[in-house]
């Protein structure tokens, strides 16, 4: 398994810089001008030494290489600078001190690092998205394991009808019906997402908690509905096996044979899905995001595409890409620990 892992590992590395010189190309061929937004009273010999300092009028080649320098070489020591400085899990090392002002990857929207308003935006999306995402699971296991083991049954058939609506409606519809619900009608929660919460007390944690239940229902909804389903799915397809007749027949309990031996193995294409899914938790919810105002990475991934910030964009997408091959790993080695019989090695 380890030296599946490893060349696996060897194999994504240039996976993923074919996936980043694509989509790179791409956006050049996007139209606009990140100086558009410069006034007018700056000088023109001004605005040509910014467009040099944005990497702008430079070969797409040129362009390319010193944005994969700066992604992978000059922002890994920037992390790890901050690693050894600034946490509290690292923050006992010696300070490492490998950055030592080299170029980062400029925002043309904000003329800031890229990376650092990243890092500002992540807490945001996992506070809404990750949260919607575990509780999903909690909810859906159960849900799908439960529905396929009484199949056609008044839970089943109450489950089937949920689950059609959460993939039928879509978030854009949800969140403002549970703004017009809770938040005009009922005065329950708040309709706008305060970033600026700062959580150093219970009364503020309340809020908090107020203001996470909307977008987190939205989201869990929809994504319960999915996982819901697959399980339900999975679940059936192993109870009609042999090995479970078998099972039977050898005087296991019901409770063992279902809960040991048909959701081991039903949870294989399952654990595809949540570990597919989890690098959408990094990328947020564009849509809810938007509908509750969290700041969060999909709307900073909205707002770099109406400015025309393609540094920003070009990051973002590339972290996506570095996440679901990751994942898309973990899953196949998770094959592995569900079921002895699937061996790489």
């Amino acid at each position: 398994m380890l030296t599946y892992a490893i060349r696996r590992l060897i194999l994504s590395i240039p996976t993923l810089l074919f996936i980043s010189f694509i989509v790179f190309m791409l956006l050049q061929l996007a139209p606009g001008d990140p100086m558009a937004q410069v006034p007018l009273t700056v000088p023109p010999e001004v605005k040509e030494k910014m467009r040099e300092a944005l990497g702008v009028g430079e070969p797409a080649l040129v362009q390319y290489w010193k944005w994969l320098v700066q992604v992978g070489w000059i922002e890994p020591k920037v992390f790890i600078d901050w690693l050894t400085r600034d946490t509290f899990l690292f923050g006992w090392l010696p300070d490492t001190k490998l950055y030592n002002g080299e170029l980062r990857v400029i925002s043309w929207q904000t003329r800031s690092p890229v990376m650092d308003i990243i890092i500002q935006r992540i807490p945001q999306t996992l506070w809404v998205v990750g949260i919607a995402y575990i509780v999903a699971i909690i909810v859906a296991l159960p849900i799908g394991i439960y529905s396929a083991y009484k199949q056609y049954s008044t839970f089943d058939q109450a489950g089937t009808f949920v689950t059609m609506i959460g993939f039928s409606v879509p978030p854009f519809f949800t969140g403002p019906l549970l703004i017009v619900i809770f938040s005009v009608s009922l005065g329950w929660f708040p309709s706008i997402y305060d970033t600026t919460l700062v959580v150093d007390s219970w009364a503020n944690f309340k809020l908090q908690l107020q203001q996470m239940i909307m977008p987190v229902m939205v989201l869990a909804f929809q994504i319960t509905a999915q996982l819901s389903r697959y399980m339900r799915a999975s679940m059936l397809d192993n109870l009609n096996q042999d090995y479970v007749r078998t099972a039977r027949a050898k005087g296991l309990s019901e409770n063992v044979v279902v809960w040991v031996h048909v959701l081991r193995n039903s949870m294989i294409p399952v654990v595809t899905v949540i570990a597919l899914g989890i690098p959408s938790i990094f990328g947020g919810a564009i849509i809810t995001e938007n509908v509750f105002k969290v700041n969060g990475i999909g709307q900073l991934l909205i707002t770099a595409l109406f400015a025309n910030d393609l540094p920003m964009v070009m990051t973002l997408t590339f972290i996506f890409a570095v996440l679901i091959v990751m994942f898309n790993l973990i899953a196949d080695i998770l094959y592995g620990v569900l079921d002895p019989r699937i061996r790489y090695d």
